[in-house]
């Protein structure tokens, strides 16, 4: 369930950036920047979720503007790091299998529980 999100990443204006360019939207017209992990922990949405998981992987700061993700990290990193963001921004929306994004077990390891539907 959910439909794999299309990457494109290009190296920022320094090279310790890169722009992930996708298919999605997450944020709307809304900019959202996150300067920590902590900043990124405060919320349950999708941009919270993925800056959060970019964080995890080596992120020094991330932000989401509509269909764009900036992550700044390491320049060193980057080699092992952007296969790594590419995957967590594609795998963002899947809800099953091991790349999944919205399962309860990818929930849980950010210590989000995840209710089963009420049965109508």
């Amino acid at each position: 369930m959910g439909q794999t999100i299309t990457v494109t990443v290009t190296t920022g204006a320094r090279p310790e950036v890169r722009v992930l360019s996708t298919n999605r939207s997450f944020t709307g017209m809304k900019n959202e920047r996150y300067p920590s992990a902590d900043v990124a922990a405060r919320g349950e949405r999708p941009p919270d979720v993925l800056a959060r998981r970019l964080f995890e992987l080596g992120a020094r700061s991330v932000t989401i503007y509509s269909n764009t993700v900036t992550v700044e990290a390491d320049v060193q990193a980057w080699p092992l790091l952007e296969p790594k963001a590419v995957a967590a921004v594609e795998h963002l929306f899947n809800y099953y299998g091991d790349s999944a994004g919205w399962s309860p077990e990818a929930l849980a390891a950010y210590g989000i529980e995840s209710k089963p539907s009420p049965v109508q």
